[in-house]
C-alpha cells in the first residue's frame, strides 16, 4: 500500500486539534449569545455584537454556523438542557402523577419568568414551518435541537402516561399532549412577561388590565391539569 493514502500520525494530530478548536469556537459563540439574549434579549442581539463579544468578525460567526436561526437553535438547546436538568428531579421525588405534574409547570413558569430569553428563542422557531427550520438548520443543529426537546418533552410525556396507568389522568396520547402543554405554556409565559391583558368595561369599549406571574403559573398548573385528567369525547 502506499505510504501516500495512509495519513500520518502528526496529520491527525493536526485534524484533531482543529476540530477542538472548532468546537471551542463554537462554544464560545454560543456562549456569548446567551450572554447577550439574556442580558439585552433576543431581538437586540446582532450578529455583530455576538462576533464583537468573542473578539472575532461577523464573516467567522457565519463559517461556524448557516445563520441566525441556526444560532437561535443552539442557543435554545443550552436552555433546555438547563431546564431538562431542573425539572428531571421533580418527575422523579415521588409524589402522585398530579403532584408532579403541577411541580413541573410550576418550575416551567419560574424559569420562563427568569429567563425571558428562552421564551423569544422557543417562540421564534415556533413561527417556523416545519420545511423553513429544515432550510435553515444544518442536520447536525436539527439533530441536537429535537434530542433537547424530546429531553423535556418526556418528562412531562412520562408523567402523564404513568398518571393515565394508574387512572389518575384520562386516556389520551401522552407525546401529543406534552407537546400541546409545552406550546401552551410559552403562550401564557409570554403574557406573564408582557404583564398585561385586554377585557372589556362595556360592549365594544376595550380597556388594558394587569396580570402578575403568579396568576399565570396559577391559571396554567390548572389548565394542564385539566388536560390532564380531561376525559376524550365519546
Amino acid at each position: 500500500m502506499s505510504t501516500d493514502t495512509v495519513p500520518s500520525e502528526s496529520t491527525d494530530g493536526r485534524r484533531s486539534a482543529a476540530a477542538v478548536r472548532r468546537r471551542q469556537r463554537e462554544r464560545e459563540i454560543l456562549d456569548a449569545t446567551r450572554n447577550l439574549f439574556d442580558e439585552r434579549g433576543v431581538s437586540e442581539a446582532q450578529i455583530e455584537d455576538i462576533a464583537k463579544a468573542v473578539g472575532i468578525n461577523r464573516a467567522i460567526v457565519y463559517r461556524h454556523f448557516i445563520g441566525k436561526e441556526e444560532l437561535f437553535a443552539l442557543t435554545l438547546v443550552g436552555y433546555l438542557e438547563e431546564l431538562r436538568a431542573i425539572l428531571h428531579p421533580l418527575a422523579t421525588d415521588g409524589g402522585s402523577p398530579e403532584e408532579r405534574l403541577t411541580a413541573i409547570v410550576s418550575a416551567f413558569v419560574d424559569y420562563g419568568i427568569e429567563y425571558p430569553a428562552f421564551v423569544d428563542c422557543a417562540l421564534t422557531l415556533m413561527r417556523r414551518r416545519g420545511a423553513e427550520l429544515f432550510d435553515e438548520l444544518s442536520e447536525s443543529a436539527l439533530f441536537r435541537l429535537g434530542k433537547a426537546m424530546t429531553g423535556c418533552l418526556t418528562i412531562l410525556s412520562d408523567v402523564v402516561e404513568e398518571g393515565t396507568a394508574q387512572g389518575e389522568f384520562g386516556k389520551q396520547d401522552p407525546n401529543l399532549l406534552a407537546n400541546m402543554m409545552y406550546a401552551t405554556g410559552l403562550g401564557a409565559l409570554q403574557i406573564a412577561r408582557v404583564g398585561i391583558l385586554v377585557k372589556e368595561s362595556a360592549p365594544g369599549v376595550p380597556v388594558i388590565g394587569s396580570v402578575s406571574a403568579d396568576q399565570v403559573r396559577e391559571y396554567l398548573v390548572t389548565s394542564v391539569l385539566a388536560q390532564a385528567i380531561g376525559r376524550p369525547r365519546p
